[in-house]
């Protein structure tokens, strides 16, 4: 027997919604016919009890700490798999074969060049410009350059679209740190991995080889893995929210960084960057602490607004930087020591155990691109170059849904009543 809800409003019948249920996850209530029925809408502010969607993409379960891709655990993807091999089992739901695997990754390199008019438009910004504005900027003028992929009925057209978008953004990211370095553009090459590639763009110099590092490279691309897709967040509702208008996927991609650029959402391990930066020093800490119980400081990077335990990623991400900051010789280095005293009070002190406050995934992977050598101001932008995958999965699920409709959120109307104009001469 289907489960039903009643929704009962004074002076109306009683109305009887289904109640629709997912594989993984709480329950739906069907509402879509609420307005028709009782001339009603519901009050949801910040979407957080609404379902937009239904998808197939990526499960979160906030109190049980489980994240999947696809079924799969974010904690085997990591260990096991690498970015792309991730990013072909987001886009297309199962993992690839060997055959699969190789054809994918050969697709995505051929494609990292971009047009070499696309990067005289760096020389229109100012050098101390924000690396996400540029990247809002040229990520949506690549719709001007690719013009033979953008109906996004045609099949192939998307598929070309969603491959350039994952091979041309790490180039453009790389471009944005170059340039507000005043260094010149380094061209991707193909017999580098994907993240390989990326660090070359970024980091070498035509004076001398470049060779990349295992340990670094495996530890950048983790963090691309763990910050490929976080189901229906504010930028992948605004990349569906644009796309279901029919915009491009350049644009919706370009709307997806403008959200992430917001520091409530993708500025999280800059905050901690920030904050480390603040104490100062590590005899500083307890006090900070105390600070923080007493609500006089903010403490970022710790607790999660979906994970009420332990983030997933955390977990991986703390391995990840003891990985890195040994390699590196950092362990004593100021700022991270400071770092692993802030980690030991939070995860032994009773205060933020109570509460939950544990490190998350932003408070160990901004120490991680830090020890890379990756400015603050960059962060972001790693972060969107990560999450481009997911953004472009959710999309291409969203336009191949027949029964898709344009975003059309309602509101509840707290202005003026009716009135009538008054001429200015009588006001």
């Amino acid at each position: 027997m289907s489960k039903t809800a009643t929704l009962n409003i004074t002076g109306q019948e009683p109305l009887e919604l289904p109640v629709m249920e997912g594989t993984l996850g709480p329950d739906v209530i069907d509402i879509r016919t609420i307005y028709a029925k009782t001339g009603a809408f519901t009050f949801d502010p910040g979407f957080t009890s609404t379902s937009a969607c239904e998808s197939k993409i990526t499960f979160i379960d906030g109190g049980k700490g489980q994240l999947y891709y696809r079924g799969y655990p974010i904690e085997q993807l990591a260990e096991h798999s690498d970015y792309l091999e991730t990013c072909y089992l987001l886009l297309y739901g199962e993992l690839p074969n060997k055959e699969q695997k190789a054809a994918f990754e050969q697709d995505i390199t051929y494609h990292t060049l971009v047009h070499d008019q696309l990067a005289r438009f760096f020389n229109g910004f100012r050098r101390d410009a924000h690396p996400m504005a540029m990247m809002v900027g040229v990520v949506g003028a690549l719709s001007a350059f690719y013009q033979d992929s953008l109906e996004i009925t045609n099949p192939e057209h998307r598929r070309l679209a969603e491959n350039r978008l994952i091979s041309k953004i790490p180039t453009l990211a790389a471009m944005c740190f170059r340039y507000s370095r005043g260094l010149p553009f380094v061209y991707p090459r193909n017999d580098l991995s994907y993240t390989e590639n990326f660090m070359y763009m970024m980091f070498s110099t035509p004076c001398e080889e470049y060779k990349p590092n295992p340990v670094l490279v495996r530890a950048l691309d983790r963090i691309f893995i763990l910050h490929a897709d976080h189901e229906q967040n504010a930028s992948t509702s605004t990349v569906r929210l644009a796309g279901s208008s029919g915009a491009n996927p350049f644009a919706c991609i370009a709307a997806g960084i403008a959200c992430l650029w917001g520091p409530a959402h993708g500025g999280a391990n800059e905050a901690v960057l920030k904050m480390l930066d603040e104490i100062g020093d590590v005899s500083r800490v307890p006090e900070f602490m105390e600070g923080v119980k007493a609500k006089k400081y903010r403490l970022m990077g710790f607790g999660h607004r979906v994970y009420k335990n332990m983030d997933p990623r955390a977990k991986i991400m703390k391995q990840t930087c003891d990985e890195v900051l040994n390699e590196l010789g950092l362990q004593d280095s100021p700022k991270f020591k400071l770092a692993m005293a802030l980690e030991q009070i939070a995860l032994n002190d009773p205060y933020f155990i109570e509460k939950k406050l544990y490190p998350n995934v932003d408070f160990y992977s901004g120490i991680v691109l830090s020890a890379l050598g990756i400015p603050v101001s960059m962060f972001t932008v790693i972060f969107a170059l990560a999450r481009t995958v997911g953004w472009i999965s959710h999309w291409h699920e969203m336009i191949a849904e027949p029964t898709q409709k344009i975003g059309r959120p309602r509101q509840l109307y707290t202005g003026a009543t009716r009135r009538d104009y008054v001429p200015v001469e009588q006001r």
